[in-house]
């Protein structure tokens, strides 16, 4: 929250004291602009308990603050509309007021101090090392990074984390392809795994094995392909490392660096799986039923599932919800109370009975893990559409198109603000060439046009020997901003801090693209409509002030986004 929009809070607090609200203050912004820059419903929420027509109450309170004697210093004006609502006019000297909280806090405006707010862990991407990433890999990591930049800027302790899948089935089927391919590149004639992996980097996989190369994990350890089809299990350990470095250049392109990586083979080699699988026997919530061990997810209260789980099946292997426990009570113990997995919608069915092991598990040893444990993110698919046709493959994926395939046909920039530009639980169309062209009908473009134009302004200013500096700006008498353009303006920068809060409670990033853009809107009905360079220069240096402190929450902004700030167009 700004100073600002703490003055307001602090003046409501007061009539609400007053007239004997006991609700904690909270204020909206109106869905119409027009009917000012804050909104409060409680005379309606408190009617019951005061026992008084809502219409009553809002009249009492709007008395209280027009009784206040700094009211004139936070509102312009309050009202009380419909059955009960206040709306509030911020007074222009508060606006004015946070055009120099920006200049002087800069790239701090919006941010909260560094691990305030406590540890957070977010999982994403998450992968099996056996291919390329593909678009919902994308998505995921392009959500979870913002997300995560995001929580950082508001105060929280952030560690992003990449699972590795690295045990089980998929690995054995990688490793059987790429045998399959180097003996063919060899001259063999071999029938071809029947669920192989088909794309043509299993094919340049073989072709590194044969020619003897090597390839260094992110760990520093170097592993050398002996080129001998024989030694499958160098085969296999080759082909892991080659595909782990193959998707970490998939992230590099998006912009996308991880704080720790986590491998699901240590689950194993490290006891974790059969102490989980322990603690659920010792639960008394396990049964044996032909020849498998079941958890009873339908017997556990506040969690809902539709059936019982098998969580040893009868060859004696672990079904895959079962490590995913083991390694979600690994993150609590690790000191992440809070920890949210951004997965796709396929991974609907597995949350609860995640959440219900983890708690079987925090039960028997007493952890106190809360409940429900993690959180989930569960996004939808998107479809990439070129030239008004739908892309559905990629040669070298053999089956789907790849994260590098789409930040090599739209750049970094434009992928990354369109893959968090809506809600993850929605299904969007990426249109390449939306992203690619060079009009106000491409979010990026406007965006950071509207940055260029800025800059361009400061250029020119700079010519003509005026100060452009913040500790320049500073001392310009922004009381001078009165026109409703120029407080349109700063309402709009003034929600800044709220909307980044607004992204962390509701886990949307798509706000922040939402907030920019009407940000750039306003920046541009402003300048088109009042002459920033003018012959006045107290009134152009209050202008450039206004205009600095835009392009600073624009660049805060782009940060998190990731995305550059371009000083020309």
């Amino acid at each position: 929250m700004s100073e600002q929009n703490e003055a307001l809070a602090a003046l409501l607090q007061r009539a609400f004291d007053a007239v004997g609200i006991t609700l904690p203050v909270f204020l909206e912004r109106p869905k119409d602009p027009s009917h000012g820059d804050f909104a409060c419903n409680a005379a309606m929420q408190s009617a019951k308990a005061l026992k008084r027509p809502p219409r009553a109450i809002a009249q009492a309170i709007v008395e209280a603050i027009e009784a206040d004697p700094r009211k004139g210093e936070v509102i312009q004006s309050v009202e009380i509309a419909g059955p009960g609502f206040i709306n509030f006019r911020l007074a222009r000297g508060t606006l004015s007021g946070l055009v120099s909280q920006i200049l002087a806090q800069g790239s701090a405006f919006g941010t909260l101090e560094a691990g305030s707010k406590g540890k957070i862990l977010l999982e994403y991407v998450s992968a099996n090392p056996t291919g390329p990433l593909h678009l919902g890999h994308a998505r995921q990591g392009a959500l979870g990074d913002v997300l995560a930049a995001i929580y950082a800027a508001r105060g929280y302790d952030v560690t992003r984390e990449f699972y590795y899948n690295d045990a089980g089935v998929q690995i054995d089927t990688l490793t059987e392809s790429v045998l399959a391919r180097a003996r063919e590149l060899i001259g063999q004639t071999v029938e071809f795994p029947e669920n192989g992996y088909k794309g043509d980097y299993i094919v340049e996989v073989a072709r590194d094995f044969l020619d003897k190369k090597s390839v260094v994990t992110r760990g520093g350890e170097t592993v050398a392909a002996c080129g001998d089809i024989g030694n499958v299990q160098n085969l296999r350990a080759f082909a892991v490392a080659y595909l782990q470095n193959e998707q970490d250049a998939d992230l590099r392109s998006l912009g996308i660096a991880f704080d720790s990586f986590y491998l699901e083979s240590s689950l194993y080699s490290d006891g974790l799986v059969e102490q989980a699988v322990s603690d659920c026997v010792k639960s008394g919530l396990t049964y044996e039923k032909d020849g498998a061990l079941w958890l009873k997810t339908t017997d556990f209260e506040g969690i809902a599932d539709d059936k019982d789980r098998v969580m040893r099946k009868s060859d004696g292997h672990y079904t895959y919800f079962v490590p995913d426990v083991a390694y979600h009570v690994r993150k609590f113990t690790r000191g992440f109370t809070h920890a949210i997995d951004i997965q796709g919608s396929d991974h609907h069915g597995t949350t609860s009975r995640v959440r219900i092991g983890v708690q079987v598990v925090s039960r028997v040893r007493n952890l106190n893990i809360p409940c429900p444990y993690p959180h989930y993110i569960l996004h939808k698919m998107l479809k990439v559409v070129r030239d008004g046709q739908e892309v559905k493959m990629s040669k070298r994926a053999g089956t789907y198109v790849t994260l590098r395939d789409l930040v090599g046909w739209v750049g970094r920039d434009a992928a990354r603000y369109f893959l968090v530009s809506r809600k993850a639980d929605t299904e969007f169309v990426f249109d390449v060439n939306l992203a690619l062209s060079r009009t106000e009908d491409n979010p990026v473009y406007y965006l950071q046009y509207a940055h260029a134009r800025i800059s361009s302004v400061f250029r020119q200013a700079e010519q003509k020997g005026l100060p452009t500096a913040e500790s320049e700006l500073l001392g310009a008498d922004l009381s001078l901003l009165d026109s409703d353009k120029a407080g349109a303006l700063m309402a709009r920068l003034a929600q800044y801090p709220e909307t980044l809060e607004n992204c962390v409670r509701d886990e949307t990033p798509h706000l922040l693209c939402n907030y920019l853009k009407d940000l750039a809107a306003d920046f541009h009905a402003y300048y088109n409509g009042e002459r920033v360079l003018g012959e006045d220069a107290t009134l152009t240096r209050s202008r450039l002030a206004l205009l600095l402190a835009v392009r600073t929450v624009l660049r805060n902004g782009f940060a998190l986004l990731g995305i550059d700030a371009p000083e020309r167009m």
